[in-house]
């Protein structure tokens, strides 16, 4: 019985030992698991963590092994694409080209009545009325043809060349080039400049703002606008697309009908704290049989100025309104001091006599003008090529 317990361990221990063996030997033959030799980040999955989930253990039982992962870096959102304004001289070229087309029959009429081989008190009647059509105004129709019917009799010439030169002389008098058209204040060290911008309804207001924005920034021009117009439905919000396109900011409010000089105090307040070059302020459409209206837009005015003085008041008018545009005008200058006037919808139907009327009427020069719905159809006026293209044709 001794023999068979001695023979038993014997034999057990024999076993034992070949296991140890063979488990020693293929442990041995086993790699070990490859450390991480950089700093883990949050994309890192933790240690012995699968992507599903699982394992290392599980892993190793399915007969896997370590495999590098590439983690893709997040791509940083595309900038806005901003729109790219023409240059000055090309829009002033397509808007002159424009001007000339629309003008065509003043400059035709005129010139064919004044090269007439003999011009008796009959045509020098036409020629006012003539002029008197293209909306110039009674006295300046009467100071024009006074002017030619002297300069007719002293030279006696009917030559087309030479009536038309006295013609232009003439008219670009009462245009008057020595008037100071520019439209871009004078820079401050300590504060922006300040534009105000006024119109009754539907003369194209805010899409001129936004017009005059895109002239600016292609002058190098930090701009921010201003969103006054709070009576009128969608207005702050059409600023707001039209700075947008050129990338620059606007000041609004979220509150329907709020004050109106708040938010235009506060537009200035953001442009000298951002050191912005000009604050343009958008403000509502008057109607200038409207005291209240009226009332509020001094309101407006006043309230800016605690603030910082502004540089320019700019009317937009809407040119084919003609001689309606001129009490217009009238108003909203005993009101605001406007130093500056921007025709609109200067072609088609408008007559550029207007021009002339309008600065007569107000003592303060057209400095811009728009000929056209597209968003660089705007430009400064120029005396010269204002005469020039409405007696081309």
């Amino acid at each position: 019985m001794t023999d068979l317990l001695i023979t038993i361990i014997i034999a057990v221990a024999a076993v034992l030992i070949v296991a140890i063996g063979i488990i020693a030997f293929v442990a041995k033959g086993r790699k070990p698991k490859t450390p991480y030799t950089s700093e883990r980040d949050l994309d890192d999955l933790p240690t012995g963590q699968s992507a599903e989930g699982d394992t290392d253990a599980a892993a190793s039982e399915a007969g896997a092994t370590d495999v590098a992962v590439a983690v893709e870096e997040p791509v940083a959102p595309a900038a806005p694409q901003l729109d790219v304004p023409e240059p000055v001289q090309s829009r002033l070229a397509r808007l002159r080209a424009r001007l000339t087309k629309s003008n065509n029959m003043f400059s035709k009429g005129l010139l064919a009545l004044l090269s007439q081989d003999s011009i008796d008190e009959d045509v020098w009647e036409e020629i006012e009325e003539n002029l008197l059509m293209a909306d110039l105004g009674t006295e300046p129709a009467l100071e024009l043809v006074d002017a030619l019917r002297e300069r007719v009799k002293i030279e006696g010439s009917t030559d087309p060349a030479r009536v038309k030169a006295m013609l232009r002389e003439e008219l670009l008098k009462l245009v008057d080039p020595t008037m100071d058209r520019s439209y871009l204040p004078a820079p401050h060290p300590d504060r922006p400049s300040i534009i105000m911008v006024v119109g009754v309804n539907g003369v194209g207001k805010t899409t001129t703002i936004g017009k005059l924005a895109r002239v600016l920034v292609a002058e190098d021009k930090d701009v921010l606008l201003g969103a006054a117009d709070t009576f009128r439905a969608a207005a702050a919000e059409q600023l707001a697309t039209w700075g947008d396109r050129v990338g620059v900011p606007t000041v609004r409010s979220d509150i329907d009908g709020a004050d109106p000089a708040s938010v235009a105090f506060e537009a200035v307040s953001a442009g000298i704290d951002q050191e912005v070059d000009i604050v343009m302020i958008d403000t509502a459409g008057r109607l200038q049989n409207k005291v209240g209206l009226m009332d509020e837009l001094g309101k407006i005015k006043r309230v800016v100025e605690k603030k910082a003085a502004i540089d320019e008041v700019l009317l937009v008018l809407d040119a084919t309104t003609g001689q309606n545009g001129l009490q217009q005008a009238k108003v909203f200058s005993e009101v605001v001091n406007v130093s500056g006037i921007v025709l609109t919808k200067l072609d088609g139907t408008a007559k550029g006599g207007i021009v002339v009327a309008i600065q007569r009427q107000l003592g303060v020069p057209v400095k811009l003008v728009g000929l056209g719905e597209g968003p660089d159809d705007l430009a400064p006026f120029n005396a010269e090529d204002f005469v020039d293209a409405l007696l081309e044709g």
